[in-house]
């Protein structure tokens, strides 16, 4: 392997969003896992705007002596990525290794993932026995039916956080600035090689998820709208659809008036309403994403920052990692 890709720091990012009742198992198992690599280690926490405590408990974590934690406090909840991205603002390590806080993905996986990224931009993950609802799991697998169409890379579970990064990759995604970003789409679109490997996935035990209906809705909008512009061009081939269509059931209607009177289909009323409603909904259908599109160049043209760090408190450990690997190189 070319001496240029070796691993010589991971750093680990972890997005936090009132995780306070499991971020102390969080962290031992954590830290446990990176100290049987071999490489050094730093750990990145990224308080999104908890009100539970755990801006306290990742302030604590980063100041204990020797401490490899870096802590990133953000001023308020701006979503699951861009905390990820404002992690990736801090990270020294050559692999990126992002990490849910809920521990359905075991921290235990990091060294599996460290020993699969010899060679590859990109390791991808898939959820083995995974243990969600059916509420969750049938959005996930649009959401990767829609990545994959719209990326061309061929991964099974764009839905799973639990993903190595090479820096050069993280440095790309920080280049682009838009509002909103799908990380794991976003990293594909820059690799050269990627894979993936199974991982274990485990019950939440602590806290409630944070991907509400909602939340999931905004996500796959996101997802639409911030790769592609493919539902446009959708939207013209639906339009010409639904138009033909209604020529032909306007012919049909005239020739079955013509023949059986106007007394088969109550003088056409209802027939009438089911055609208005057929055009309406699909108004409204093109309106919505014309308009999903129209409020994201409306944000990106303010150009305000995707996240506002309000502090950052940088363990001594961690520090001195950062110092050894810049000599290093």
């Amino acid at each position: 392997m070319n001496e240029s890709r070796d691993i010589r720091l991971v750093s680990i990012v972890i997005p936090v969003f009132n995780e306070a009742s499991g971020l102390v198992e969080l962290l031992a198992r954590t830290e446990a896992a990176c100290n049987t690599l071999t490489q050094d280690y730093e750990i990145i926490l990224i308080d999104d705007g908890s009100r539970d405590g755990s801006v306290d408990l990742i302030s604590e974590a980063a100041a204990r002596p020797d401490s490899r934690v870096v802590a990133v406090m953000l001023n308020r909840n701006y979503g699951q990525h861009a905390a990820i991205m404002a992690g990736f603002e801090q990270v020294r390590g050559d692999l990126v290794v992002t990490l849910d806080a809920d521990l359905q993905n075991p921290p235990e996986e990091i060294p599996r993932l460290v020993e699969a990224a010899a060679g590859y931009d990109v390791v991808g993950t898939v959820r083995a026995n995974r243990h969600d609802s059916w509420a969750r799991t049938l959005p996930s697998r649009l959401i990767n039916y829609a990545a994959k169409k719209s990326t061309g890379v061929q991964m099974h579970d764009y839905g799973c956080m639990l993903r190595a990064y090479r820096k050069p990759i993280v440095d790309a995604m920080l280049e682009c600035h838009e509002r909103s970003t799908f990380i794991p789409i976003l990293a594909n679109s820059f690799a050269r090689s990627t894979t993936e490997i199974d991982v274990a996935h485990a019950e939440r035990e602590h806290g409630d998820s944070k991907y509400t209906p909602m939340r999931l809705i905004n996500l796959m909008f996101d997802l639409v709208t911030c790769m592609t512009t493919a539902p446009l061009r959708l939207l013209s081939i639906v339009g010409i659809v639904v138009a033909s269509l209604g020529f032909l059931l306007a012919v049909i209607l005239i020739v079955m008036r013509l023949a059986l009177g106007p007394a088969w289909a109550v003088n056409g009323v209802f027939t009438l309403f089911a055609v208005l409603f057929t055009f309406v909904g699909a108004q409204f259908i093109a309106m919505g994403l014309l308009g999903e599109y129209i409020g994201r160049m409306y944000n990106d043209v303010r150009a305000r920052p995707r996240y506002f760090v309000q502090e950052i408190v940088r363990g001594d450990a961690a520090e001195s990692a950062d110092t050894q690997t810049r000599y290093a190189s």
